[in-house]
């Protein structure tokens, strides 16, 4: 059975190509358009390998997601891979502060984003 990853995004055309990209690899995506959606598919669906997120969304950011993903005991120890436009060093503390167990910044290759998951969870 594949791995199931849920990717984080407001923008769908992120969502589609990480879609794309790790479904092409072998892996199933679940979308979520914020941090909200995304944690209201962890709640209701099967469980899930790793987390792909963004850091800037309306409704719940990517912190936000990861703090609220690290407090509940179910998805504690999920890997969380932030993929966001930021690269400062104070933006990727926050996110390791909050429980980020990765970090890419866009725009990234393909290549580049399947080694990074398969370097996760395989």
């Amino acid at each position: 059975m594949a791995k199931r990853i849920l990717a984080a995004d407001d923008s769908s055309s992120v969502r589609q190509v990480v879609k794309f990209v790790l479904s092409g690899a072998g892996y199933e995506v679940v979308e979520a358009v914020d941090g909200k959606d995304a944690l209201a598919k962890l709640g209701a669906g099967a469980p899930v390998n790793l987390i792909v997120t963004d850091l800037n969304m309306p409704n719940l950011d990517g912190v936000g997601l990861i703090k609220a993903v690290r407090s509940n005991p179910t998805h504690r120890l999920t890997p969380i891979l932030m993929v966001t436009t930021e690269s400062s060093a104070d933006k990727k503390q926050e996110g390791r502060a909050a429980g980020a167990t990765g970090w890419v910044v866009k725009p990234f290759t393909p290549d580049q984003l399947v080694a990074v998951v398969r370097k996760l969870i395989g």
